[in-house]
């Protein structure tokens, strides 16, 4: 087994340059009993907005400190050693800007290890050690509580998890061996690798809790203390740590292979086997049934090395970073100052996306927020779906009775439009028609103050002639959400050539105080998102047409590695929308889109599609059936003619998009589909793909040298 000890880390303490540290500050914490406990507290000496990472330097510092407590204890001089750190947060884990600057397998290794080698002598100081987490702690942060003895959680943690497979390598620091054998095999493999997959989810401290990854919890007010009181009761014996998750022998034997094979078939099926981190996780998962700690660790060296070298976390960092940096700084945003202040919103329409739009807007924003519609039964049905929203935060203890209060009494709904008359900010949610637009927004601008903001949710209408009978069009600005509305992060901001800048900037400071990322775009058909899913949907509906049987068809799109496969994303977004939506793409760009008149006709069904309990779609309704026979074809595609037929659609969509100036770079488009159509970062985002996967020489050849789609730069 490998000896950490004996190991020449000095060519990754090259990499420590620039390296924000966190620093390992001690002190001695006398408890009730009389015995001593040594407290380190991780700190960067920044503020809450720069996490505590985990660096060579950082590793460094902390491995000798705890060398020297494990010196104090074997004197007698302590009894415990705790470890938590500054406000809010334990820490977030590896410092991924040191990670992705390695260059070699062997430096990466040695990433790996010297983590192990750290974080490993927790659980080796001749005392108890005690893991307090007060805050946020992912990756490294929670493999630095799980080596320790025991564990605690602040219940107002903001969240608990192992994300390293959401980008594309795995828990390389104790995690695929430590978390299976102390919460069982179901549950680890929820935490390490279903979680990631699905766009990242995190663990509530609740849930934490309940899994047995923490011992206990306690609540913010007093979180230390009862932390330490707890500690003290545990070196006395008069706490008790029941471990209910624990794995038993039979559970080694007979559940975790039953386990690993369901796991691996869910994984086959949901994202095929192009992506590496999943399937490693799973190894490393599946072979910490059994074997030492050190043989865990030393897998995970190896692991970790192989994917840490490896273009898909290439691609994940480059992600990362769009998500991480560009995304907090849009490009072609105005000014902040130019904007106007939002003091009251209005929604026109009370359906449920714009129900939606309300919930966000109070819940966010804090100011009043005005919705109506036609009529007041539809008005008061969007109203009381609003506050039945509200209702279920509470329950679920995310608002408190009075925040309740406060935000249902901020919601109201009218059928007389003259209320919006002190809006500074309408957005509009009615029928995907120019016309019914256009008509809105014409009776509201006689309503609004002059320098009142208009925003249109258009998902693939012009914004220019949405606007083109407005007296002030240059207050109209596209604003697209997507759905969920609460879930996705991005919105589009759509400039037409006469929006103004304080419109502009109005849109990007709301996005912001809304929590999302704002990402500027031309007024052009589908804009971003849509258009290269319109693409994306029209290769699926054209082999289908062609007679390819519908499961053949999703499996096809499988390697891009998208969420859900295209019919399913479509039954979805509504089977109406998707059509409006090709024909909307088909009638801007006849010869690159697809769409089929038989379409309309399946989108009138109720049900167009089955699926299995996981959402899948496993075929036709009869009814489908019956209205697609007369027009499918009989010369069905393979999968890797679909496949590559879409690959070279989107190389090629992409291309005229930057020519035509959408998007001021591709980077814009790669944060689009990772933000707005959840592209997986270890893809990151289109462009890399494609570039990976030949699209781009088969589209351009020799002849293309403008670097558009160019992926990572090596």
């Amino acid at each position: 087994m490998t000896n950490y000890e004996q190991i020449d880390f000095s060519p990754i303490q090259a990499l420590t340059d620039g390296e924000v540290i966190t620093r390992s500050r001690v002190r001695d914490i006398r408890l009730a009993s009389g015995k001593v406990l040594a407290l380190i507290t991780l700190d960067n000496g920044r503020d809450h907005t720069r996490p505590n990472t985990l660096g060579p330097a950082t590793l460094t510092e902390l491995g000798e400190t705890l060398d020297g407590l494990r010196t104090r204890a074997g004197k007698g001089e302590i009894q415990a050693v705790g470890i938590t750190g500054k406000q809010y947060i334990l820490a977030a884990g590896a410092d991924l800007s040191d990670i992705s600057k390695v260059g070699s397998k062997d430096n990466a290794r040695l990433i790996a290890q010297l983590g192990h080698h750290v974080l490993g002598k927790l659980s080796d100081l001749g005392v108890p050690s005690f893991a307090f987490v007060n805050g946020l702690a992912l990756g490294g942060g929670l493999e630095i509580a799980l080596n320790s003895t025991y564990r605690t959680v602040d219940a107002s943690a903001a969240a608990i998890a192992l994300p390293e497979v959401f980008l594309g390598i795995i828990p390389g620091w104790g995690g695929a061996y430590l978390l299976p054998n102390l919460i069982g095999i179901e549950n680890a493999l929820e935490v390490v690798i279903s979680n990631p997959l699905k766009q990242n989810r995190m663990l509530k401290p609740q849930q934490a809790l309940d899994y047995g990854i923490v011992d206990a919890m306690f609540p913010a007010a007093n979180y230390l203390e009862d932390s330490l009181r707890w500690t003290d009761g545990v070196l006395n014996g008069t706490v008790k740590v029941d471990r209910k998750n624990e794995p038993g022998k039979i559970e080694r034997l007979t559940k975790w292979p039953i386990a690993i094979r369901m796991a691996r078939g869910m994984l086959e099926s949901k994202i095929g086997t192009v992506p590496r981190s999943p399937y490693a996780a799973l190894e490393l998962l599946d072979k910490a049934k059994s074997g030492t700690k050190a043989e865990g660790f030393a897998r995970e060296d190896e692991a970790l090395a192989d994917l840490v070298a490896g273009d898909q976390f290439a691609a994940s960092m480059y992600a990362f970073d769009l998500v991480q940096k560009r995304a907090k700084r849009p490009v072609g945003a105005p000014d902040k100052e130019l904007a106007k202040k939002v003091t009251k919103v209005g929604i026109i329409g009370a359906g449920l996306m714009a129900s939606q739009f309300a919930l966000l807007f109070v819940r966010k924003l804090q100011v009043p927020v005005l919705i109506t519609d036609l009529d007041q039964e539809r008005v008061d049905k969007g109203v009381a779906y609003i506050h039945d929203e509200i209702g279920k935060l509470e329950a679920k203890g995310r608002l408190d009775g009075d925040a309740a209060n406060r935000l249902r009494a901020l919601v109201t709904g009218t059928t007389d439009k003259a209320l919006f008359a002190d809006c500074d900010f309408v957005i509009e949610a009615v029928f995907e028609e120019v016309g019914v637009k256009q008509q809105v927004f014409g009776e509201i601008e006689q309503i609004v103050a002059e320098d009142a903001i208009l925003a249109t949710n258009t998902s693939s209408l012009s914004v220019e002639e949405i606007g083109a009978e407005l007296a002030h069009p240059e207050r109209l600005v596209g604003f697209h959400f997507f759905n969920p509305v609460a879930v996705m992060p991005l919105i589009e901001v759509v400039k037409t050539p006469q929006t103004s800048d304080a419109a502009l900037s109005t849109a990007f400071v709301v996005a912001k105080n809304l929590g999302k990322n704002a990402v500027l775009t031309a007024d052009a058909p589908g804009f971003v998102v849509n258009r290269l899913l319109a693409k994306v949907m029209g290769e699926a509906a054209r082999a289908v047409y062609e007679g390819t049987p519908i499961v053949d068809v999703e499996k096809a799109f499988a390697p891009l590695g998208l969420p859900m496969g295209p019919f399913q994303l479509i039954d979805l977004v509504g089977w109406k929308v998707a059509a409006h939506v090709q024909d909307t793409m088909v009638r801007a760009f006849p010869d690159r889109f697809y769409a089929n008149e038989n379409f309309h006709a399946l989108a009138e069904l109720p049900e167009v599609v089955e699926k299995d309990k996981g959402g899948r779609v496993t075929g036709w309704t009869k009814a489908a059936e019956k209205i697609l026979k007369p027009a499918v074809g009989s010369s069905p595609a393979s999968p890797a003619e679909i496949l590559q037929r879409v690959q070279d659609g989107l190389a090629h969509e992409i291309r005229i998009m930057l020519d035509e100036g959408v998007v001021p770079e591709v980077e814009d488009i790669d944060l689009c589909l990772i933000l707005g159509a959840g592209w997986p970062f270890i893809d990151g985002g289109a462009s890399p793909y494609l570039d990976r996967e030949g699209a781009s020489d088969r589209v351009f050849g020799d002849t293309f040298h403008h670097p558009v789609i160019k992926g990572i730069e090596s």
